[in-house]
């Protein structure tokens, strides 16, 4: 008889975890409509032999990261708006926000993890839909934050690939250089074209497309992860910014806050660079107006002019971008739209010939164009 029972809860053990297995592979999808209007918050200058600098800062939601095809037609539509107001060509550099390809992450889960109002309820979706890839991952996860590591590390060789795939091929497809906002990916590395995750420490990282979708350099990492990341980023040390050849000019990245320090800048005037692009990002809703969270965790941000909480997120950013690069141009362009119970606030900016512009503030998602 207890060999009998014991059979039965084997048998309904094996049965329970197939079905779990079972479960876990399911990814059904749902219909979804999305907004793709944009408004041309600012242009500037004339359409010229230089091309023209344009920031897009897409509304984005987690449903539009259920898969590829569909964020790809989101960001398409935008940049055919884009086009049809005569704004894109050969020598257009477009520029989008900071960790536009982190939130990769998202992408083939169940509809549940996109249904839910609360970030850790994602995480748990993404935990129990692939168990084993997360314990793995968890295991080799460093840092502060292990649980938000181990959700990257998970699935960085595919979002690796989806973000080349992705931006890579917007980049072909308008015949533009586009600089693919960043991605947090380990030790990223770029080996005959294809960009890779390595084995090492989580970087946010940027990186650039040419107008046939090739790769130009390396991964851009960011060298002074702000306070919000540190918890599971590293920071990319001493690496120099590097400075790429594009139709419209010596181009260099910054990523993020790495915007705030004039060292940067310094460095990038000694190497003749003519465009400077900043993929940022804010969290909250009212992030724009709250107290600047500053960097009290880099030693370097001691330097700085200002002081964390004296002024406002949009006055630190408008400020600290425009000291350090009154004789260069540049151009801040910021995440916009919401993710779970977190809102994502910013409004872009260009600094140009001494002068900042920053168009009308608006809820939806904006173009920022400047001719050169």
């Amino acid at each position: 008889m207890q060999k009998l029972l014991t059979g039965a809860l084997a048998l309904v053990l094996i049965a329970a975890l197939g079905a779990y297995g079972f479960w876990t592979m399911q990814r059904p999808e749902g219909h979804y409509l999305s907004d793709l209007r944009i408004e041309l918050a600012i242009n500037q200058g004339t359409p010229g032999e230089r091309g023209n600098l344009l920031g897009v800062e897409p509304l984005l939601f987690p449903s539009d990261y259920q898969n590829l095809t569909r964020l790809q037609r989101k960001l398409s539509a935008y940049l055919q708006q884009a086009d049809e107001q005569g704004l894109l060509s050969g020598k257009t550099v477009v520029v989008l926000p900071e960790h536009i390809g982190t939130w990769l992450w998202a992408r083939g889960e169940k509809s549940q993890l996109y249904q839910v109002t609360h970030r850790r309820e994602a995480w748990q979706w993404l935990e129990l839909s692939n168990p084993l890839r997360y314990g793995f991952a968890l295991l080799r996860a460093s840092g502060e934050d292990r649980r938000a590591d181990a959700h990257l590390r998970m699935k960085a060789e595919q979002m690796a690939a989806d973000y080349q795939q992705v931006f890579g091929g917007l980049a072909r497809q308008f015949g533009i250089t586009l600089v693919a906002g960043s991605i947090i990916l380990p030790a990223p590395y770029v080996s005959q074209g294809v960009l890779h995750a390595g084995d090492g420490p989580l970087f946010n990282s940027s990186v650039v497309f040419a107008s046939d979708g090739r790769v130009l350099g390396q991964p851009q990492a960011q060298r002074y992860p702000d306070s919000g990341l540190r918890r599971f980023v590293s920071p990319a040390g001493s690496a120099p910014a590097q400075v790429l050849e594009t139709p419209a000019g010596r181009l260099a990245v910054l990523v993020g806050s790495d915007s705030w320090y004039p060292d940067n800048y310094r460095q990038l005037a000694e190497q003749s660079v003519q465009l400077i692009v900043n993929p940022a990002f804010v969290p909250g809703k009212d992030g724009w107006q709250q107290p600047w969270r500053g960097n009290r965790h880099q030693s370097a941000a001691e330097a700085l002019p200002i002081r964390r909480g004296e002024v406002s997120e949009q006055q630190a950013w408008r400020h600290l971008t425009r000291s350090a690069s009154a004789e260069l141009i540049s151009i801040s362009v910021f995440m916009r739209g919401q993710f779970w119970e977190q809102g994502v606030a910013g409004q872009g900016f260009i600094n140009a010939a001494g002068q900042q512009l920053t168009g009308p503030p608006s809820e939806g998602a904006r173009l920022l164009n400047l001719w050169l």
